[in-house]
């Protein structure tokens, strides 16, 4: 399993809540409960966006309220899709 560097994974966080402010300028990213403040449209951008920027592959079976929760949950989840990459 590989292993991100703290200052990496920070650089991911605050990386990510650019993407999904600029994105998804209504939603409040920094929620803990980002789930609940997207819809179907907002949760298909996210998983586009970062499909497109960590080059990993999210699906729809990715759109889960666990993978989706906060930023840290997004953070994990694209550090898993990296790892399983490798």
């Amino acid at each position: 399993m590989i292993r991100i560097q703290i200052p990496e994974l920070t650089n991911m966080k605050q990386r990510i809540t650019e993407i999904l402010e600029e994105a998804l300028p209504l939603v409040d990213v920094q929620s803990e409960r980002l789930w609940d403040e997207l819809d179907s449209l907002g949760v298909t951008q996210i998983l586009m966006l970062l499909s497109e920027e960590y080059g990993v592959d999210l699906t729809p079976r990715d759109a889960t309220p666990r993978n989706l929760r906060n930023l840290d949950s997004l953070v994990a989840l694209v550090e898993r899709k990296l790892a399983e990459k490798q």
